[in-house]
């Protein structure tokens, strides 16, 4: 809640004021998929979720190429391989972080337009992904917030391609180490992260700086004849 409302360049502000310059600032690659100019829906704030998935080395097709086999083989890969067992740790205000980047070197799709929606009803406000997304048209349409490489998309299923390697466990995207419990901050300036057991401090001083940036906006408001918004108030 100390991070409602307070933007990436405030908690930038913040993490120089108490140090830590250049710290937590996730590559400019891991950008917004689709942005909100009105309301700022894609925005988010919350706390860190981490997940990690690899590119599998297994037998990457089923011995039987009937389709019931290939579905037998799919439900089995993902039940024991490439499952989703992290959903039963989602609290209300996590942000979903996948490690995937190597989802790139198979095409592969670790997030569509139905378990991100899944992840939402559990309570997650968001994903930030080092890529591997897919349906991408319904998942905009859907106004899931998601934050990824887009660059490294995916197109094909898990089942094949790769495997849960761990998940509440450190993580890097964006050349930037991420832990369980982290504050993740997203918006179109891109994602940051700040470390737990200094996010109170950072808070405090991003308020400030929010604040002073506020006030000085809202004379210029009012300077120039522009009706007040929630940027300001």
């Amino acid at each position: 809640k100390l991070y409602d409302g307070l933007r990436v360049a405030d908690v930038s502000d913040g993490m120089d004021m108490i140090g830590l310059m250049n710290v937590g600032l996730v590559d400019q690659s891991i950008a917004p998929l689709w942005r909100d100019s009105e309301n700022f829906e894609h925005q988010f704030t919350g706390i860190a979720l981490t997940v990690k998935y690899i590119p599998s080395q297994k037998k990457k097709v089923p011995e039987k190429t009937d389709i019931e086999s290939y579905k037998h083989w799919r439900d089995m890969w993902y039940t024991h391989d490439s499952g989703e067992p992290f959903i039963e740790e989602i609290k209300p205000g996590n942000v979903i972080v996948i490690d995937n980047k190597g989802d790139g070197e198979t095409d592969c799709g670790s997030v569509g337009s139905n378990n991100s929606m899944i992840w939402l009803t559990e309570g997650a406000v968001g994903i930030v992904s080092a890529g591997g997304i897919r349906d991408i048209d319904e998942v905009i349409k859907q106004k899931v917030p998601v934050y990824t490489d887009y660059s490294n998309r995916g197109r094909g299923i898990r089942p094949g391609r790769n495997i849960l390697e761990s998940f509440n466990e450190p993580v890097i995207i964006g050349q930037t180490l991420i832990n369980p419990g982290d504050v993740i901050v997203a918006d179109s300036d891109g994602v940051i992260v700040v470390p737990r057991d200094q996010a109170v401090q950072v808070a405090d001083a991003a308020r400030e700086e929010l604040n002073i940036d506020k006030e000085a906006r809202k004379k210029l408001y009012d300077e120039l004849g522009i009706p007040h918004d929630f940027t300001v108030d």
